[in-house]
């Protein structure tokens, strides 16, 4: 009977987001109090302890995200405005030259991705791209779709983003070994569904938009140096990455540790960044106090509903556990010989194809899926990058990203299933075979 509720529940969201489009955060919330209320009642359980679970679940959630989230969005910021991503890309696409652009472009999606969300990544590069393909005369696609694989990967599957990090919380998992496993996974992946996929749709050659490839572009004088720039980005991914091998080479106990710890955790990583970024992208390029505090305070809209959504998921997640789901699953799935990843992962694609949001639908499945942890062997550093994968694939006419992507790149809805979907769905794919590769491993 539980999971017939929760059933029902998944059902319900799906009504609420794509028949009366309501938003997301209040669709999460709704579903959340009607499952709690349903679980109670059979359980016999008062009904104040539904609101009970849902601001434990959303204060548990956002605890600690909403301090990453918003230290990585400043640090994006900062890093846009002042010229910095950029620097990365016209430098990185000067050294390949033109035979090689595409590596460019996917190497400057990687790393601007680790410090931006994949919509402000991708309408930032954009003007980039553009004019490479019209100075070049190059398909739109064929350096269009590395850029987006770049970007997607990361939004997927790399902390400090929202998805894989509201997940790895929820989960109890290690960022920084998601972060090193996550790496792992997303190097192949890229290289599949970016240079590799793009070399099959260059039968798709679509014109620059007129007007969209001579935006405003940054003087020399005005941006910071390649080194900077990039050295700045990656700061949160250095620390947390040294957290992790230090966990995983230094004995208990070690002296270094918990230093190694204390850097390197994702909220002193990331603010160690931001602090670093105020100098390097604005006092030292000239800019004044106040007009770095303006940045700072404007990057944080970009996240304000994303949170609202992640903390709207954790309710859902801590209703199912309190409920009793959690203990109903871990007796279901005893002596099963389906792996916990591959559940994971199909849940999260099921509901990505039906609601359309990789967020929503990874912080969703996250709540479902969080009882087979208690299965002993599970990883939950792979079980976030299972989830995170599962909740990008095959995005289509629901999503807001497919039709970002057919718009600016100016195709047809089959042009755009073609080789945006696809590409979501190597992603997708890829990123499971890789978790179930390194669980072999494991």
């Amino acid at each position: 009977m539980p999971l017939v509720i929760v059933v029902i529940g998944v059902a319900l969201l799906l009504f609420l987001m794509i028949r009366c489009k309501l938003n997301g955060f209040i669709s999460l919330i709704l579903v959340a109090l009607a499952v709690g209320l349903a679980l109670g009642y059979l359980q016999g359980t008062p009904i104040n302890k539904v609101i009970t679970s849902i601001k434990n679940g959303v204060g548990g959630t956002l605890g600690g995200l909403a301090l990453i989230m918003g230290f990585g969005a400043m640090l994006g910021k900062m890093l846009a405005d002042c010229g910095g991503a950029q620097r990365i890309a016209t430098t990185l696409i000067a050294k390949f030259g033109r035979d090689h652009i595409q590596w460019a472009i996917v190497l400057t999606g990687f790393v601007v991705g680790f410090a931006l969300f994949y919509e402000v990544g991708f309408v930032l590069l954009l003007p980039l791209v553009f004019t490479i393909a019209a100075s070049a005369r190059i398909p739109l696609l064929y350096i269009g779709v590395p850029m987006a694989a770049a970007l997607s990967v990361t939004h997927a599957l790399l902390p400090p983003h929202p998805g894989p990090t509201a997940i790895a919380i929820m989960f109890k998992a290690d960022m920084g070994l998601t972060l090193l496993y996550g790496t792992l996974i997303a190097i192949p992946t890229v290289i599949l569904a970016g240079p590799v996929y793009a070399r099959f749709l260059k039968s798709i050659d679509k014109p620059v938009p007129a007007g969209l490839h001579n935006p405003k572009v940054f003087t020399e004088s005005e941006m910071p140096g390649f080194g900077v720039s990039v050295a700045t980005t990656l700061v949160p991914v250095i620390l947390m990455a040294g957290r992790a091998v230090a966990e995983m080479t230094l004995p208990k106990g070690h002296a270094l540790l918990p230093y190694a710890e204390f850097f390197g955790d994702p909220v002193m990583a990331t603010l160690i960044a931001v602090l670093i970024a105020i100098f390097t992208f604005g006092l030292n390029r000239g800019r004044k106090m106040d007009q770095i505090m303006e940045t700072i305070g404007d990057s944080i809209k970009i996240i304000a509903m994303m949170l609202m959504i992640i903390g709207g998921g954790g309710a859902f997640k801590q209703i199912l556990v309190d409920g009793g789901v959690a203990n109903y699953i871990e007796t279901l799935m005893q002596g099963s010989t389906l792996s916990p990843l591959l559940l994971g992962w199909a849940i999260a694609a099921a509901l990505r194809l039906a609601l359309g949001s990789a967020t929503v639908a990874a912080m969703t499945a996250g709540g479902i899926v969080a009882p087979l942890l208690m299965i002993p062997g599970v990883s939950p550093e792979l079980m976030v990058l299972a989830v995170g994968s599962g909740s990008v694939i095959f995005s289509h006419v629901n999503d807001p990203g497919f039709w970002l992507f057919k718009e600016y790149f100016n195709l047809t809805i089959g042009e755009t299933i073609k080789s945006w979907s696809v590409l979501e769905t190597i992603i997708s794919v890829c990123g499971l075979i890789g978790c179930l590769l390194l669980s072999m491993a494991m």
